[in-house]
């Protein structure tokens, strides 16, 4: 991970970290593919009241940032699936101690 364009004080590795998985789709979107790979919709049901605009758009970020993985089926209609990728699975842990933290907060 590239640092360069960070005030890289002590708190640079988090701010980047919350760069790539912060908003309020990112996250979860990243949280239900640990399950596996889905579908849009699969996965927009999932995420729960997000616009189709907004999921796309973070998913766009995303797959741009490497995390997951976008892959398009030749057919029609258009088959879509998304998938965490080699890094975007390294992001589990982080994913999992906040869920841990949040039933515990909430």
């Amino acid at each position: 991970m590239r640092f360069d364009h960070y005030d890289c004080s002590r708190g640079c590795p988090v701010e980047a970290t919350l760069e790539k998985i912060g908003g309020k789709w990112k996250g979860i979107a990243l949280y239900h593919l640990l399950e596996g790979t889905k579908r849009y919709n699969e996965l927009k049901r999932a995420v729960g009241n997000v616009t189709q605009r907004m999921l796309t758009k973070q998913l766009r970020e995303l797959e741009k940032d490497g995390l997951i993985v976008r892959t398009v089926y030749p057919v029609v209609p258009p088959h879509v699936e998304y998938s965490l990728s080699e890094k975007g699975r390294t992001l589990a842990p982080i994913l999992l101690a906040l869920r841990d933290w949040g039933e515990n907060y909430v």
